[in-house]
């Protein structure tokens, strides 16, 4: 039986491992790791519209920890 997924590519499911892995909480350094990336600025140019929501969640937690 096929899944009928004609319509995605690896390379989709290479973003989408991406994305995920940032949003989850792991480093820039380890996704660039895990996609084989040879420098830390392709990943970030790549997926930077993953960090603005990152690091308000991480602003807001601190925030949190600060001022109850």
């Amino acid at each position: 039986m096929r899944a009928a997924l004609d319509w995605l590519r690896l390379h989709d499911l290479r973003h989408a491992c991406a994305t995920f892995l940032l949003v989850s909480g792991a480093s820039p350094r380890t996704v660039m790791k895990v996609l084989g990336h040879s420098q830390i600025g392709l990943t970030m140019n790549t997926y930077a519209h993953v960090l603005p929501d990152i690091e308000r969640a991480a602003v807001d937690e601190a925030a949190k920890h600060l001022f109850g």
